[in-house]
């Protein structure tokens, strides 16, 4: 019987991966106690609940690279638990707030974030193998909509920044940014990755390293106020750079057209 035990406990084996998992499971759990402080009414809760399961997802992939443990696993289960924390919670966090009253066009409009993340997230793991450009994202990353709606939401939806839009306009304002939220993520719109700092990164992207850099501190030094404006500029990046492409894409076209026409 001994022999068996001491069989069966070998067979046990606590991998290096165990760690990073655990990691991204702290991911989730910060999305699970997010939504049951919105349920209570404790939105401000909820979103630092949403800002911790951000920092352990920060800090899962950096933990799987210092261990040498990342698997397609740890993948998978990562963007499992990004659509709880910050799909489903910013979701219900904008019905919450507001689309409770506007009855089941309400539901939906509030549901979209969570859908098109969700959406986000199985487009990316289809492609990330046969992705060999790892600075950018197709579509914005779905913690960055879960951060433009939680500060959008909190502090000038019905937080101390609210009295900057005029009342009447709200719901057409927060409709919109949900809209703009969802739209974005399922784009194909390339985005800047985060990248993780390094002195080989600031030398080669200072000024992407100096942005992201700039973003934390005027959200440290204005205690959030300020996070929502940084996510628009992010945004707003994003699209400057998807419509110079296409016009870009556009023009280079016509060229060729033209070469074609005149060759004949």
């Amino acid at each position: 019987m001994m022999i068996k035990n001491t069989v069966a406990m070998r067979k046990i084996r606590v991998t290096r991966s165990v760690i990073p998992n655990l990691f991204t499971l702290m991911n989730l759990f910060g999305g699970f106690m997010a939504i049951t402080r919105i349920a209570a009414g404790d939105l401000m809760g909820a979103a630092g609940f949403i800002m911790l399961a951000a920092m352990f997802d920060v800090l899962d992939g950096a933990v799987a690279r210092l261990t040498k443990s990342t698997s397609e696993f740890g993948g998978e289960l990562d963007s499992l638990c990004d659509a709880v924390s910050f799909g489903v919670a910013p979701a219900f966090m904008l019905y919450k707030a507001h689309f409770q009253l506007q009855g089941d066009v309400g539901v939906v409009l509030a549901s979209l974030p969570a859908l098109a993340g969700v959406l986000r997230l199985a487009r990316y793991n289809v492609q990330s193998a046969a992705n060999t450009d790892k600075r950018y994202f197709r579509g914005m990353p779905i913690p960055a909509g879960a951060l433009t709606i939680l500060s959008y939401t909190l502090f000038y939806h019905s937080g101390p920044q609210s009295t900057i839009i005029p009342n009447d306009w709200k719901p057409v304002v927060i409709t919109l940014v949900t809209l703009a939220v969802a739209g974005i993520m399922v784009s194909t719109i390339k985005y800047d990755a985060v990248p993780t700092p390094s002195a080989k990164v600031f030398r080669e992207r200072p000024i992407l390293m100096g942005y992201f850099a700039l973003g934390i501190v005027i959200t440290i030094v204005s205690k959030g106020v300020l996070l929502f404006p940084f996510m628009l500029s992010y945004m707003l990046i994003g699209l400057v750079r998807g419509a110079y492409t296409f016009v870009k894409t556009y023009n280079d076209i016509d060229e060729d057209e033209e070469a074609v026409e005149e060759d004949f």
